[in-house]
């Protein structure tokens, strides 16, 4: 059982499920149905579905999750981000609205799908890492300007295109002459609506009196509200004649079986968009998921995630749906609406499932703009200039590396934004370990305490040189510590004994274990002794494996302090000046 559970996660928690567990996520449940209805439609439309995609997308996947998921309070489903990747990746291979393009979306599903699970099974959830927050945090920032740009069309009721800013600014500008004025008022506003909902709804039905869970309830509903105002009007008014455009018809029926398309060229060509899907819909759904769970004092397990995940997207792509991830938006509702296990998310999948059998002939004449509102609203909350300012204020490199993902999202394209964010996330990351900090250290006076020479005042000794390297040791940055020993002994001939202090050393590889070799070669060569200290036993496990401590010119020392008494001479103090 405890392995099984490791693989299905609802056997934990369902063992513990109860009546108040059931109260609570009933009602997490219901709020957060109110809120994907509206939601689903209008993502769906962002990547380039049919609106009842997005509901399909809601279904399967959220019941998948709660079986396989660890998050107590992560809300599966189509995201603002994903949806745009999604458009971006299968709009330049298939014609929007034919049945290709949603077969598209399938297959895409499929592979990230596949490829969410293949890490979970194999463990390698740590990938996600390698994409640095600050450029993940430039690509959601960039994205929600795309987005939002792209839905303006919608809002003005114009035929504008583009895949980048340049070119949906200049299509904009080229369409203004075709703006229908009804179709602005409402996307306009609806907009200013949507706004207001967000910030004001809630404190004036606290000033009238309402309790906070009713007033929380109500605010999560004001798209919906938005959707039956505008929907009711452009039926009553007949303002579709009037060249408003809207939903139309919706398939009366929950998820259908589907079969992804399996040509081997179209899947050639979805490889690499499915990869940075998958990498950026983990990312972003794990980092919500730890979030939530450390405020209620849970735990999840990232490779979990990612199995809990790819079987959401699996079954995305045999009912109907396109790629799915964690949202935050809808998270955060499920959570501060109560839910206390993943069934509030089985709930919310029989909620969808009632209004994708019952409701869906009522959105006949939600209009467009009313959907383009409600995204523009959701993503502008993504939209965080000020980590161009925050990283400036802390770190050139990462303020770098968030402005080139920024500028290179808005102007090339999705695809080429995040490729280069990860690739800049690895690079930034080479360049880092590839110059390890290296302290020359000294004693700190009546301590066993060895510090930095230039930042504290310390005791050292003409004759010894004690450099503590602050990075493990491999190939990209095996050199460098060559080189900077060759340059110190350079300027310090007096140097009889030199010792590497490895108490920041987790691993040597073989590279760097050849660079040891041949620094302890040097210093014999010079009659100059290699020693060790503070070795750590995973580190010492595998150099114990090799030749290197057998030829080693010098001994391992326990303690540096330790190696400081025995390689030094009685009258060896030195104070060295406190340095900048």
């Amino acid at each position: 059982m405890p392995s099984l559970s490791r693989y299905l996660p609802i056997l934990d928690w369902g063992r513990r499920y109860d009546r108040d567990a059931f109260s609570n996520d009933l009602i997490a449940a219901l709020i957060v149905t109110i809120m994907l209805i509206p939601q689903s439609l209008a993502y769906a439309m962002l990547a380039g579905l049919p609106p009842e995609a997005g509901i399909y997308a809601s279904i399967a996947p959220i019941l998948l999750y709660a079986i396989f998921g660890t998050s107590r309070a992560l809300a599966v489903g189509p995201v603002a981000v994903v949806s745009l990747m999604t458009a971006a990746a299968i709009g330049q291979i298939v014609q929007t609205g034919t049945a290709g393009y949603a077969a598209a979306a399938l297959t895409l599903a499929l592979l990230s799908g596949l490829m969410l699970l293949a890490l979970g099974l194999f463990r390698l959830g740590f990938i996600a890492n390698f994409l640095s927050h600050p450029v993940i945090a430039g690509f959601i920032t960039a994205s929600g300007l795309l987005i939002a740009t792209s839905q303006l069309k919608h809002i003005l009721g114009i035929k504008a295109g583009g895949a980048t800013l340049p070119e949906m600014v200049v299509s904009i500008i080229g369409h203004l002459g075709q703006i229908n004025p009804v179709t602005l008022a409402i996307g306009v506003l609806t907009t200013a609506f949507l706004f207001w909902v967000r910030k004001g709804l809630k404190p004036m039905l606290r000033r009238l009196g309402l309790g906070p869970r009713m007033a929380d309830i109500l605010t999560k509903a004001g798209p919906v509200a938005a959707v039956v105002v505008t929907t009711g009007l452009t039926w009553g008014l007949g303002l579709n004649a009037h060249g408003v455009a809207i939903v139309g018809s919706v398939p009366q029926s929950l998820p259908p079986l589907t079969l992804p398309d399996l040509a081997p060229e179209l899947i050639g060509q979805l490889l690499l968009p499915a990869l940075l899907i998958s990498i950026i819909g983990f990312v972003e759904s794990v980092s919500v998921a730890q979030t939530l769970a450390a405020k209620k004092r849970q735990r999840i397990s990232p490779d979990q995630e990612l199995i809990g995940l790819g079987a959401a997207n699996i079954g995305a792509a045999f009912t109907g749906g396109y790629p799915v991830t964690g949202g935050f938006a809808r998270s955060v509702v499920n959570f501060d609406a109560g839910a206390e296990t993943p069934a509030a998310g089985a709930f919310t999948a029989i909620g969808l499932g009632i209004a994708a059998i019952a409701l869906t002939p009522l959105v006949y004449f939600l209009p467009d703009a009313t959907l383009a509102a409600t995204i523009i609203v959701a993503v502008l909350g993504l939209v965080d200039i000020s980590i161009l300012k925050k990283t400036w204020a802390y770190s050139r490199k990462d303020f770098a590396a968030v402005l080139v993902t920024i500028v290179l999202t808005l102007a090339a394209g999705v695809e080429i934004g995040v490729a280069t964010g990860v690739i800049l996330s690895i690079v930034m990351h080479l360049l880092h370990t590839s110059r390890p900090h290296i302290a020359e250290v000294g004693l700190v006076p009546g301590t066993e305490h060895f510090r930095n020479i230039h930042r504290h005042e310390v005791i050292t000794h003409p004759d010894l040189l004690t450099l503590r390297i602050d990075e493990s040791l491999y190939f990209v940055n095996a050199r460098f510590l060559e080189d900077y020993i060759q340059d110190r002994l350079t300027r310090a001939p007096r140097i009889r004994n030199v010792v590497l202090m490895f108490s920041a050393v987790n691993s040597v590889d073989f590279l760097a274990l050849e660079s040891l070799e041949a620094i302890n070669h040097l210093l014999k060569d010079r009659n100059i002794g290699l020693h060790l200290s503070e070795v750590k036993g995973p580190v010492m496990d595998r150099l114990k494996t090799a030749h290197f401590l057998s030829e080693l010119n010098g001994q391992v020392f326990l303690s540096q302090y330790h190696a400081w008494q025995m390689l030094t001479r009685q009258n060896m103090e030195r104070i060295c000046p406190t340095g900048s």
